[in-house]
């Protein structure tokens, strides 16, 4: 087994890891912006090292350069349609959950009722 060959299997091992991390995230986040975010991100980075793994398995031939214009493909389109895809559903009035949503009503509320309410930054002691 030469060096390209064990380039090529991490890679390959690599991109089946960052996949399954990839459908994990899309079963086990949240909502449906962070399942987004987690299948988008991990998906093509997976992806490219998927792919670059079977371009070094494929060598110097046509397929190599069919094989790079699809990662490119993919590098490229990928994060477009993540965020396609949340700026539609937040257009369409699907709200992202937050976890420090009750944190930050009681700072407001802590706001309300401090003496510092309603003053401007130069009238805030330091």
């Amino acid at each position: 087994m030469n060096v390209v060959d064990g380039l090529s299997w991490l890679c390959l091992l690599g991109g089946s890891f960052f996949i399954l991390v990839s459908s994990l995230a899309v079963l086990r986040l949240p909502d449906y912006y962070s399942r987004i975010h987690g299948a988008g991100i991990t998906d093509t980075l997976g992806a490219g090292l998927m792919l670059l793994g079977l371009v070094l398995q494929a060598g110097w031939s046509l397929i190599t350069v069919k094989l790079v214009l699809v990662m490119v493909f993919m590098v490229m389109t990928g994060p477009v349609t993540v965020h396609a895809l949340a700026k539609t559903a937040y257009r369409l009035g699907l709200e992202p959950i937050l976890a420090a949503r009750s944190d930050l009503a009681a700072k407001r509320d802590l706001a309300g009722k401090s003496d510092l309410a309603g003053k401007s930054d130069r009238d805030r002691p330091d």
